[in-house]
């Protein structure tokens, strides 16, 4: 027995440290020199050499580390010329009238990212300032990891210009709080709290616009999410596998005359690895807003899309009494407001090759040559009012026209869905992901007879 202990104290002993990160753990030091003598004697035996020399017995020394107290630190210092959003939101509804922007456009970002040695805390603090210093945009997060349910709490603020009868200024301030619980690794449901303020200024360029009041709207909401992922990145803006959610929202404003919002809907992708790196892409998404006050979806176009172009031809129901307005992508061909209304579904499907990293057989270094892709796609979807694309209640059908004392309504039947057909190139250059696409639109079952080009700045779905 004695034997049996010595030959264990010449190993390291350590004792199971506690699960919870803020206890204190023990575990015993690892002798360095190998001992002899009786258990329980005052003194032992140390081999200096050859020769055994007797020394006083050392009692078992026990390390006591500090305990773990939070503290963060600096994970990520960002600046760089940007063109996206810190967090996208639903923008106030302009009249139908000038492109939308869901992204900030051309600004600075300067951002932090921190977090505490085990990453349960993480804070986020961002500023983007625009070339005019006016529609700035900010954003603070904190978010709590240190639990299975996840927590996070949002105030975001950013600025949009828009132009109806004058042209006016919305100060938007919003504050989220999200919970998130996973049921596995690729299955969670997650919740938001939502309040958001919107401070629309008239801005002054004649006498009437300088008269004008500002208006203040104040709204609250709640969301719920169920959001599948197992796909698997293998290489920028590719992927394999399938993700999805599918959502519902609902929107009350605070005030006397209080009005609602309601916002349901889905979106799937699904990746096929079809050889290599060289995917298959394919997407099906709508939504549907509903209730006193609604959601308008401009379709056409693709996510942040540099130099934007806006069809003023499409005709308008304002009689659903618009709230907010949002984009409908992707629909490559067409300007944006090929078809609007408060439903709409889309279909994407891509293929898409890259050329260099497909046939290379080592890794390429370079990410303007390991990142080139060519893309080959088609879309098709719709975006009405009513209660299907065919309902003769949808505002595709009718045209108003006002002249004096005149009103007239003219109906025209059309084919509602539309689609696009054309090829793209992908490539990161100067660390931004581009894309430039050329489509041809289909309308009516017509194909166009000149194509339209699209640049941007974004990943594909």
């Amino acid at each position: 027995l004695i034997e049996e202990w010595l030959k264990k104290e010449k190993d390291t002993i350590v004792e199971p440290i506690s699960k919870h990160r803020f206890s204190t753990s023990y575990r015993y030091a690892r002798r360095k020199r190998q001992i002899s003598g009786a258990l329980g004697a005052d003194t032992l035996q140390v081999m200096q050499g050859n020769a055994p020399v007797t020394k006083p017995r050392q009692k078992d020394t026990i390390q006591r580390p500090n305990n773990y107290y939070v503290e963060l630190f600096a994970d990520q210092l960002m600046s760089q010329i940007d063109f996206t959003s810190m967090n996208y939101s639903y923008q106030p509804f302009s009249g139908g009238s000038t492109p939308i922007y869901l992204n900030s456009g051309f600004n600075v970002f300067l951002g932090t990212k921190m977090k505490d040695l085990m990453e349960d805390y993480k804070i986020e603090l961002g500023v983007k300032l625009n070339t005019s210093l006016t529609n700035n945009e900010y954003l603070m997060r904190f978010s709590d990891y240190s639990k299975r349910l996840d927590k996070c709490i949002t105030i975001h603020r950013y600025v949009t210009d828009d132009y109806s009868s004058y042209y006016f200024r919305t100060f938007t301030n919003e504050a989220f709080y999200m919970l998130s619980y996973p049921f596995s690794e690729i299955l969670s449901l997650r919740g938001t709290a939502i309040y958001r303020n919107d401070h629309r200024v008239n801005l002054a360029i004649d006498d009437y616009s300088l008269a004008d009041k500002d208006i203040y709207e104040n709204w609250g909401g709640v969301r719920a999410e169920l959001v599948y992922d197992n796909s698997k990145k293998i290489g920028t803006n590719l992927l394999i596998g399938a993700r999805g959610k599918v959502f519902a929202e609902y929107y009350q404003r605070i005030a006397r005359n209080t009005n609602n919002m309601v916002v349901v809907g889905f979106d799937y992708r699904h990746y096929t690895r079809i050889s290599r790196n060289f995917i298959w892409a394919n997407r099906i998404a709508g939504s549907s807003s509903f209730g006193q006050q609604k959601l308008i979806y401009y379709m056409g176009g693709v996510d942040n899309w540099i130099l934007a172009s806006f069809d003023q031809g499409a005709p308008f129901d304002y009689m659903q009494n618009y709230a907010y307005q949002t984009l409908a992508t992707n629909m490559r061909g067409f300007q944006q407001n090929i078809r609007n209304g408060n439903n709409f579904v889309v279909l994407n499907s891509e293929l898409r090759f890259p050329v260099f990293s497909y046939f290379s057989n080592h890794p390429i270094n370079l990410k303007f040559i390991k990142d080139f892709q060519i893309v080959a796609f088609g879309d098709l979807g719709t975006a009405w009012t009513g209660w299907n694309p065919y309902d003769p209640s949808n505002s595709l059908y009718n045209t108003h026209i006002n002249d004096g004392n005149l009103n007239i309504t003219v109906t025209e039947m059309k084919e509602p869905f539309v689609g696009g057909i054309g090829f793209g190139l992908r490539t990161t250059i100067l660390g931004y992901f581009i894309r430039g696409d050329m489509a041809w639109g289909i309308q009516d079952g017509q194909i166009a007879k000149k194509p339209r080009y699209y640049l941007s700045f974004n990943l594909d779905f």
